[in-house]
């Protein structure tokens, strides 16, 4: 056949290997994920701080969760832990203490290659140990020290730059493996969420921020006044909707990305200022820095 015919099968599938190949692995910088990663380290610490100054109610055979507890809830079928649910005290305070000092590692970017991951590990045997507590703060941190760990976000802005264990930032495929992983992972949780609420009358006639703002159970800011202005809260309701379920196919484009990300933070913002979700609203802003753009790499072959 003559080249008038256009790429053959094989030359296609070339491309689209190609495609996905730059797509995933193509070498990248570390600075976004830097700051990702003392967030995320700062917040892994805060969580087991937590859990460490009520142990007994978390922990042990007498906790609010205990072995018996877990079996009738689950029937066994729970994620492995070490920490079954009728561990000692000593062990689940090793083991929150452990969890504490690497998230503090983590952040300050001490041996990160290997605080990273420890402090991913320690806290998934804590959240498989509390399933029935578990919340959306605790599945983000997982989520992003997961990825983190696969990264080399310890090449910048980490004491182990400042003390010579990492001469300079450097450009690696596994931050770019790290940055897709969030961001695909963060397109499913707002696509899925999305859906979730369009379930909903609420969501249909505008008035699920209302409701939100009248929730006394989370409002941490009076935000009633929204009752005297339907028009707005019914904007409100129904871009919110727009953009969570929309976000999967906006956030890549460049020219819609940054009214996505804009829209983004001032979701997650109101969502710690007024519904006292302090922690989760800021991890997910976190989670969306893995869009922001970085530096293209320079690799010398």
């Amino acid at each position: 056949m003559s080249d008038s015919c256009g790429p053959t099968i094989m030359q296609r599938a070339q491309n689209v290997a190609q495609t996905v190949e730059q797509f995933f692995f193509e070498p990248s910088r570390p600075d976004v994920l830097a700051w990702m990663r003392i967030a995320t380290g700062a917040m892994i610490a805060y969580t087991h701080l937590v859990w460490l100054m009520d142990l007994k109610s978390f922990f042990g055979p007498d906790a609010l969760v205990n072995g018996q507890v877990l079996e009738s809830l689950h029937r066994g079928r729970w994620k492995w832990t070490y920490l079954s649910g009728n561990e000692s005290l000593l062990l689940a305070t090793l083991h929150e203490i452990a969890a504490f000092a690497a998230g503090i590692a983590m952040a300050l970017g001490i041996q990160t290659k290997f605080s990273t991951p420890l402090a991913w590990f320690l806290t998934l045997m804590t959240v498989h140990r509390l399933p029935p507590m578990l919340f959306g703060l605790d599945q983000i941190v997982v989520m992003l020290s997961f990825a983190l760990s696969l990264s080399r976000s310890g090449d910048a802005w980490s004491l182990d730059r400042k003390f010579g264990w990492i001469i300079e930032p450097t450009e690696s495929w596994r931050n770019t493996l790290a940055t897709r992983l969030i961001q695909l992972h963060l397109c499913v949780i707002y696509f899925f969420g999305g859906l979730g609420k369009a379930r909903g009358w609420m969501w249909w006639d505008g008035s699920a921020m209302w409701f939100s703002a009248a929730s006394y159970e989370y409002q941490s800011l009076d935000l009633t006044w929204i009752g005297r202005l339907p028009t707005l809260g019914s904007i409100l309701t129904h871009l919110t909707l727009f953009w969570e379920i929309t976000y999967v196919a906006l956030v890549w484009p460049k020219s819609t990305r940054p009214f996505v990300l804009a829209v983004a933070f001032f979701v997650h913002a109101g969502i710690a200022l007024f519904l006292g979700m302090i922690t989760f609203g800021t991890m997910m802003i976190v989670a969306n820095m893995a869009f922001v753009p970085v530096k293209p790499h320079t690799i010398q072959r």
